[in-house]
């Protein structure tokens, strides 16, 4: 039997699109020199905190981009302390495969799918949060090969928990060129997440958008803690002293991984999705720096989900900064809790 797919229309490939909606000089220097800044941070040259922080899905541009727009000013007032990487969101994994999949999918999450349109709609959008904020984002690479479509755009990558077992995903991420996060996979297995970065560390070649591609590796691949599920469905965190701790011991145990690092993910199930706890949580990681040295220069980071309104809500319920996908921390806490982080480090 043949393969049963639709195939629905050939998508121009990522060269072509850059070609169609191009950036300029001024925004090419702008990701040049903060990917520079951020390496410095992921090699220990340069000791401010990173916050990889924003909306658990970017899903409409106006909301995102005043969302940027205030994290910019927050910016400026912890410039000494914290280096900012906003999350910009696009592509959603779905536990079940169904549901809502970002931006890519549906440019408007009450449309249809479209992925043209959505692919078009999320360059145009990191594109104009560099030219208005001078930010570069974060993305989570739910798909290798579509990463080109926003390589020339992006500041950072992260893998997500389910995908951080796949062999594409690591092999694509050892030639990305700008830090990519792994996550702990959903079981808490952490010799998964260090294989993974083992894996992405390391020169590949392999078949990539139908070329024989080569890899030199990627130095700046590093671990992301995110809690973790049970097979009883019960939430356990993995952001105390003692994981940290843990962590530490399984980088000295692979003295040929470079740049030891680790960002905290704030929510998840180190949060069991409570997003509130996600300050307490960002306040636990910062005393644990204090109390252990290694643990500071192993921290290089927290992830944490914001946006303007606190919570989540459903499809199509209409209120303008609130999150479509898992709650996130409102503005006015974010910004204190930003702040009161500077104060600490």
């Amino acid at each position: 039997m043949e393969m049963q797919m639709e195939f629905i229309r050939k998508l121009p490939i990522p060269k072509e699109l850059k070609e169609q909606y191009p950036i300029d000089d001024k925004l090419k220097k702008i990701k040049e020199d903060r990917d520079v800044e951020i390496k410095n941070i992921f090699e220990g040259k340069d000791d401010r905190f990173l916050l990889i922080i924003g909306p658990c899905s970017a899903d409409r541009e106006d909301a995102v981009l005043e969302y940027m727009t205030k994290l910019r000013d927050v910016q400026e007032k912890v410039k000494d302390k914290i280096f900012i990487i906003p999350r910009v969101y696009t592509n959603k994994p779905r536990t079940n495969g169904t549901g809502y999949k970002g931006m890519l999918h549906q440019p408007n999450p009450e449309g249809e799918e479209d992925m043209l349109a959505g692919i078009i709609a999320i360059r145009e959008m990191h594109t104009r949060v560099i030219k208005e904020t001078g930010f570069t984002c974060a993305e989570e690479m739910l798909y290798p090969e579509n990463h080109r479509y926003l390589s020339d755009l992006l500041a950072y990558v992260a893998i997500g928990a389910r995908s951080v077992e796949d062999q594409q995903h690591r092999i694509v991420s050892s030639g990305l060129g700008i830090p990519v996060g792994m996550k702990n996979p959903t079981s808490g297995d952490i010799a998964v997440m260090m294989n993974s970065i083992y894996a992405a560390q390391n020169s590949q070649k392999f078949i990539y958008r139908g070329w024989e591609v080569k890899t030199p590796g990627n130095p700046l691949t590093h671990a992301i803690l995110r809690g973790y599920v049970d097979s009883f469905g019960r939430s356990h965190a993995n952001y105390h002293y003692e994981d940290l701790n843990n962590l530490l011991k399984q980088y000295d145990n692979m003295p040929h991984l470079v740049n030891p690092a680790v960002i905290v993910d704030t929510n998840h199930a180190n949060s069991g999705k409570q997003f509130m706890e996600q300050i307490r949580i960002a306040n636990d990681v910062v005393h644990s720096m204090h109390v252990s040295n290694d643990i500071r220069k192993l921290v290089k980071g927290l992830m944490i989900e914001s946006y303007l309104v606190d919570g989540c809500q459903k499809i199509g319920e209409g209120v303008y900064g609130k999150s479509i996908t898992d709650p996130c921390l409102g503005w006015e806490k974010s910004e204190a809790l930003i702040l009161d982080l500077a104060e600490k480090l």
